[in-house]
């Protein structure tokens, strides 16, 4: 059974805006409190360790605002390469980091430019070299082809209308055997493209 899966029809120029600007005040405010959980308490209910949590800067910790966990999937390898779709403040990225070890390295890619500075600093913070931020998209991610090992996101692709272009440019960065470790929402229901295209929804 094959069903057809429209993007939505939103201005996504104006949901990026908004997007990003949600995701700014996570950033520098994250004591101001939103309608997601963040911090420590999501980290643990999501099922990150705790001696994992308590090892990454105190301001890494406190703007993070996952979906879950893609290291349930499995640990990453030394060595490998890895992309990491919508950083954040850097909790996942630096996790990361550690797992590949001075041989590998990570490429953090984010939109909103308050969240790749909180990044960097946690990164500096911490005395982690191995990684790389870069401004960009998920959808046209500032990425080579074929020169990933593993893409890890985590509650990033459901703020994008155009998965399909997302899913497309995760093929086209990873390496022949490469792998996806994606945290995100999934809804086991059709939504009603009236829903999909109601911008207040995604945003709200």
């Amino acid at each position: 059974m094959t069903i057809e899966v429209r993007p939505a029809a939103v201005d996504v120029e104006t949901l990026r805006c908004q997007i990003s600007d949600k995701y700014t005040e996570v950033a520098t405010t994250p004591e101001k409190g939103f309608h997601f959980h963040t911090g420590k308490p999501l980290a643990l209910m999501l099922g990150y360790p705790e001696e994992v949590v308590d090892s990454l800067p105190a301001g890494t910790v406190e703007s993070f605002a996952g979906m879950g966990n893609p290291f349930s999937m499995g640990a990453l390898r030394l060595g490998e390469t890895v992309l990491d779709i919508g950083c954040g403040a850097g909790f996942d990225t630096l996790i990361a980091a550690r797992q590949v070890g001075a041989t590998g390295r990570v490429i953090s890619v984010d939109m909103t430019p308050a969240m790749l500075d909180k990044a960097a600093a946690g990164a500096r913070e911490v005395a982690v070299a191995n990684i790389e931020f870069r401004e960009g998209l998920a959808e046209a991610l500032p990425v080579d082809d074929a020169s990933i090992d593993v893409v890890i996101s985590n509650g990033v692709i459901n703020l994008c209308p155009d998965k399909l272009a997302v899913m497309q440019e995760i093929y086209r960065v990873l390496k022949t055997g490469g792998r996806i470790q994606l945290a995100d929402i999934v809804v086991h229901k059709k939504v009603p493209q009236d829903a999909k295209d109601d911008i207040d929804l995604w945003s709200g």
